[in-house]
């Protein structure tokens, strides 16, 4: 984290030589203040006056912090969350140079995505963060619906998917302290005004984009005001403890259930099951070959043909 955030203090001009030089003896928290004054300057594309205006939540999103780049929006967040950020803080880039993923993966994101991270101070424990996730996916489906697509289906555990092929992803990281949940960070990618072709070639294959699918360009500040809308009525729901009405969404707009999968759990174990549904924990219940029962608590599941 420390790197990161020398890395944007340094691209911004906020450090001469000779603090870079002496940042060895300084606690990089002291910087969190410069880090917010960034996040509040103007941008080119993202704009924190289109996504306030008439935007329909009472504390997503209130606070934004919009950056042109940075390693990764869930980084800056945790950096943040540890600084004074407040519940529902929300961190935008234009660009990302090392979006995290899942299994330590990163990539870059180019402009044109939308790439943003909330973070939020639950009282919660662990077994329920994966409800997080889900709860985020049935966000963005949402999202997706009111911005004219018809067919978003989310795949377990972090993925919206369209006609069979991913727009969306999404990372949910807790921040803790002596093994309690101070903050929960969700990060989401959305592959809005792009072309399939801006990723790297081992990803297209499995890609697409709202601007393909629509056949037009959207407004990206819309698209994000959106989101935080559909983000907090979903936030809300899990606060009152309404876990089933977020898995009745879910369930819904399931690409998972009825699928053969490959399961990878951690670990290397690997093996082929059929997808009966999904637990009250949000865990995906699998049937293997054998007949058994087995709930999929995390790891990855491969759809296949």
């Amino acid at each position: 984290m420390r790197n990161e955030i020398v890395n944007l203090l340094k691209k911004e001009n906020k450090l001469s030589d000779n603090t870079i030089d002496e940042l060895k003896n300084i606690n990089i928290d002291d910087f969190s203040n410069i880090v917010k004054e960034i996040g509040k300057e103007e941008t080119t594309y993202i704009k924190a006056d289109e996504i306030s205006k008439d935007l329909q939540t009472e504390y997503i999103g209130k606070d934004l912090y919009i950056f042109n780049e940075v390693s990764s929006t869930n980084t800056l967040a945790k950096f943040l969350s540890m600084n004074g950020a407040e519940n529902g803080t929300v961190i935008i880039s234009e660009k990302q140079t090392k979006a995290k993923g899942r299994s330590g993966k990163s990539w870059e994101s180019p402009l044109g995505g939308v790439w943003l991270s909330i973070i939020i101070n639950p009282i919660v424990d662990y077994s329920k963060l994966p409800l997080i996730t889900l709860a985020t996916g049935v966000a963005v489906a949402k999202t997706m619906e009111r911005i004219g697509v018809e067919n978003s289906e989310i795949k377990w555990p972090n993925d919206i998917m369209i006609n069979g092929k991913k727009v969306c992803g999404i990372l949910t990281e807790a921040v803790t302290k002596f093994n309690t949940i101070e903050s929960v960070i969700i990060g989401v990618g959305i592959d809005a005004n792009l072309n399939v072709t801006d990723f790297p070639e081992e990803l297209q294959e499995g890609t697409t984009t709202l601007k393909e699918e629509l056949k037009k360009e959207g407004n990206e500040n819309l698209l994000i005001k959106i989101f935080l809308e559909e983000f907090e009525k979903i936030n809300e729901l899990f606060i009152a403890k309404e876990y089933e009405a977020i898995l009745k969404e879910w369930r819904k707009r399931s690409y998972s259930i009825g699928k053969i999968v490959e399961v990878r759990e951690p670990f290397n174990t690997y093996y082929d099951a059929y997808v009966l549904g999904i637990s009250k924990e949000g865990a995906l219940i699998v049937e293997k070959i054998d007949g058994t029962l087995e709930k999929v608590i995390s790891g990855e599941c491969i759809i296949k043909n």
